[in-house]
């Protein structure tokens, strides 16, 4: 339960923030004592599915959200820190692990170096994170905050509902990317065939 108590910890904390509201006010709307909710927020604590239910009506959100990734950390990891997995016929190496369902779009990204940097991408929708895996060359990804650099062989996760960049480091990258967006609504697929068009589902 470790994973998913600190999950937890970061979105109370946020949303409390994002709200402006002191640990006492959200005890006084929840009816949860401080102690509980600081332990809470520091991963110390281990939440029931009633005081999950509390702390959603006290932050004015549906409870699912306190157990979905919102995309807080950047998270990165590099190839010479990477554990490989024996399968049933070959190796496996985890790169991320998120929560929540919704909407996923897989992608290879290639990129060639300009002679100035690209314009950042405006936020998506609350809680987007972005995965890239960078299969050849170099690249400077990431919030523009927090951008990192990463190199053939690493992954990073980090969240795009704030203003982010790719930046070719190398002549040029290629990039598995996969962008996720919980709790969306669900369509078709958008690929055709026989110029059949998609339909919600």
């Amino acid at each position: 339960m470790h994973h998913e108590n600190d999950l937890v910890a970061r979105n109370v904390r946020r949303f409390r923030l994002e709200r402006a509201m002191s640990l006492g006010e959200l005890a006084r709307r929840s009816g949860l004592s401080k102690q509980t909710l600081s332990k809470i927020e520091n991963g110390e604590g281990n939440p029931t599915v009633e005081t999950l239910a509390l702390l959603g009506a006290a932050l004015d959100l549906p409870t699912r959200r306190l157990l979905t990734e919102w995309g807080t950390p950047v998270y990165v990891q590099r190839q010479g820190e990477s554990e490989w997995s024996t399968t049933g016929n070959g190796t496996e190496r985890l790169l991320d692990e998120t929560y929540g369902s919704g909407y996923v779009r897989t992608l290879v990204l290639r990129l060639e170096r300009g002679e100035r940097d690209p314009e950042p991408i405006d936020a998506l929708t609350a809680g987007t994170l972005h995965h890239i895996y960078v299969i050849t060359g170099r690249l400077r990804t990431g919030p523009v905050a927090e951008p990192v650099d990463i190199n053939a062989g690493d992954f990073v996760r980090f969240p795009g509902d704030v203003p982010h960049r790719h930046i070719c480091l190398s002549e040029r990258v290629v990039a598995h990317m996969v962008t996720t967006l919980p709790q969306v609504r669900q369509f078709g697929p958008t690929v055709t065939k026989g110029g059949v068009t998609p339909r919600e589902s």
